[in-house]
């Protein structure tokens, strides 16, 4: 069996390069390390990455307003309520709000699409992982 460290990076798939960058950055606060022709690696925190990649096949993750294949990103308390008036304002519709008080995590979740319909969640982790043998 191997053994890992962690997770150094995962991959968003986009059509658009500059659009994903721009709502990446602008509307979630992500940060730029570096941008090639065909992939944006971007920070979503001190030591969390993912890159945006320019996909040439299409990008449905989910069927409608399906969120099973989203990517999560933890938000403090404060922000995850500034975050629900911030996206309504620019116009981001909520797919999904939850308050999960039990699961493997759990908190105030807010689900919503990118730009090429990824599905992001924002949660507010009060508690988790749970593993399956903990209450």
């Amino acid at each position: 069996m191997l053994k890992t460290q962690g997770v150094l990076h995962f991959t968003v798939p986009v059509k658009d390069l500059d659009r994903a960058e721009k709502f990446y950055a602008e509307i979630l606060g992500m940060k730029r390390i570096r941008r090639n022709d065909h992939m944006v690696f971007m920070t979503a925190g001190n030591d969390d990455y993912f890159v945006l990649t320019f996909s040439e096949k299409p990008i449905d993750p989910n069927p409608g307003d399906s969120h099973d294949i989203h990517h999560a990103f933890r938000v403090t308390a404060k922000e995850y309520d500034r975050a629900k008036e911030f996206l309504a304002a620019k116009g981001i519709r909520a797919i999904k709000e939850e308050d999960r008080r039990k699961g493997t995590f759990q908190g105030r979740s807010l689900y919503f699409h990118d730009p090429d319909r990824n599905v992001v969640e924002l949660i507010d982790l009060v508690r988790g992982p749970v593993g399956e043998n903990e209450v």
